[in-house]
């Protein structure tokens, strides 16, 4: 047994499948199946079950698998200290952001993390919060900012700020931008994002708790996309002020506070609860929530 095998063994068990594991390892997938199946000969055991729809562990893979975890773990911690000595933590970190998060903290997040960690690497990730919960648990991201996360046994999850979102429509001559009742936005044609959305989930849970649900003109992904097509009248979207960074020319629109209720996303920090954090992660930890304070505010 040999590390690359047990990282290659530890991908495909937490991907559930070869196919899978073999594009995030940058891996052929016959060289893969190859050194998980001598791997599988070394230790005279069945580790994967295989069948059409992926892999599941078998009783000894799954003890590998918990064994396999604290082992590459166990080495990044050596690298990491072995970096110390150097005078600096290293290692890789892996960050997840959504879009209008993305556009406020990419470039001081990066900044700071050159200042702090300059023997480390960092790599930031643009996706939905659905789609980064999905990467966490792979293994693809080490840390992710989500929205509105629902709480879960395979995830740490820390709070990190609160965000109002607003109705943002098309700016017309002498528009007084004055509040809005979630009821009469109910009534407007929108510009909403594909399910699985997080702020869409929030929009369409408030507005049943309420009796009625939104009108939907388009189904577009992109906070971008949504602001040109709300700029040509397409109609209207509900958004936090910080995703019209996003936009080009931020005069074009009329921005109203929603209420009635009041529509907070929440957005969060989180961790895969199976993984002990290195660390340079745990540097990275602190440093997400400090940039964060300091564009964002407190929770």
């Amino acid at each position: 047994m040999d590390l690359k095998q047990l990282e290659y063994f530890v991908h495909v068990a937490e991907l559930g499948s070869f196919t899978k594991a073999s594009v995030v390892l940058n891996i052929a997938q016959p060289a893969l199946s190859r050194q998980i199946r001598q791997l599988e000969v070394e230790l005279r055991q069945n580790l994967l079950c295989r069948n059409g729809r992926g892999v599941t562990t078998t009783e000894a893979g799954q003890l590998l698998l918990e064994h396999g975890r604290g082992i590459l773990h166990q080495v990044a911690r050596a690298r990491e200290d072995l970096g110390r000595v150097r005078g600096a933590l290293a290692g890789r970190v892996a960050v997840g952001l959504p879009p209008s998060a993305s556009k406020m903290m990419t470039v001081p997040l990066t900044r700071e993390f050159r200042h702090r960690l300059p023997n480390a690497t960092l790599s930031i990730s643009e996706g939905l919060s659905i789609s980064m919960q999905e990467w966490l648990l792979a293994g693809r991201l080490d840390i992710a900012l989500l929205y509105n996360p629902a709480a879960t046994a395979d995830l740490d999850i820390t709070p990190l700020a609160e965000d109002a979102l607003y109705l943002v429509s098309k700016r017309e001559k002498e528009a007084i931008p004055t509040e809005i009742r979630l009821k009469d936005v109910a009534q407007l044609p929108l510009v909403i994002p594909n399910r699985p959305n997080a702020i869409r989930t929030l929009i369409e849970s408030q507005m049943a708790a309420i009796g009625c649900k939104p009108r939907i003109n388009l189904e577009i992904d992109g906070v971008s996309a949504i602001l040109d097509l709300v700029a040509e009248g397409e109609g209207h979207a509900i958004l936090s002020k910080y995703a019209l960074a996003t936009a080009i020319n931020p005069d074009a629109y009329l921005i109203r506070p929603i209420v009635e209720p009041q529509l907070i996303s929440r957005l969060c920090m989180a961790t895969a609860s199976g993984r002990i954090t290195t660390l340079t992660q745990g540097a990275m930890l602190e440093l997400i929530q400090e940039i964060t304070k300091d564009i964002f505010g407190n929770t």
